[in-house]
């Protein structure tokens, strides 16, 4: 695996911002499934996770968890973007087609937001962390 193409980017403005608002709201939603500032903590998210039909629910849970919490504190800082990036990609292909997809598109329960935040997610998965990331600074 070559470290400096994984970390290799653009030089857009544009991904910085999408790096800020995709990264504050994953560490927002991860810090709920760890029971930081409300939310289900990790035995609520385990017994959720639980009813999709996963085995080993707490270990998932630890692992979605940590996916939208810690992969929204690499992504706001632009570091090991694309790996923090694919991680949420899986978490959010997960919620869009087991969780939300028989709601429909938009509405109550709806995929609506899962998918846009997968679809942000694949798109610096797919560029990388764009200007003013750790990412950058160190493939150069």
């Amino acid at each position: 695996m070559n470290l400096k193409k994984i970390m290799s980017t653009s030089d857009s403005w544009g991904l910085l911002f999408l790096r800020l608002a995709a990264g504050a709201i994953f560490i927002s939603h991860g810090a709920g499934k760890f029971g930081i500032g409300g939310g289900n903590g990790l035995e609520g998210t385990a017994g959720f996770v639980g009813s999709l039909g996963f085995p080993l629910p707490m270990l998932f849970a630890v692992l979605l968890a940590s996916s939208e919490f810690i992969g929204g504190i690499l992504l706001i800082l632009g570091l090991l973007t694309r790996l923090a990036a694919f991680t949420q990609v899986i978490a959010m292909l997960v919620a869009v087609f087991l969780v939300h997809w028989s709601n429909g598109l938009s509405g109550q329960g709806g995929y609506e937001w899962a998918m846009l935040l997968g679809v942000a997610a694949l798109t610096l998965m797919i560029e990388g962390a764009g200007r003013f990331s750790a990412d950058r600074m160190m493939s150069k």
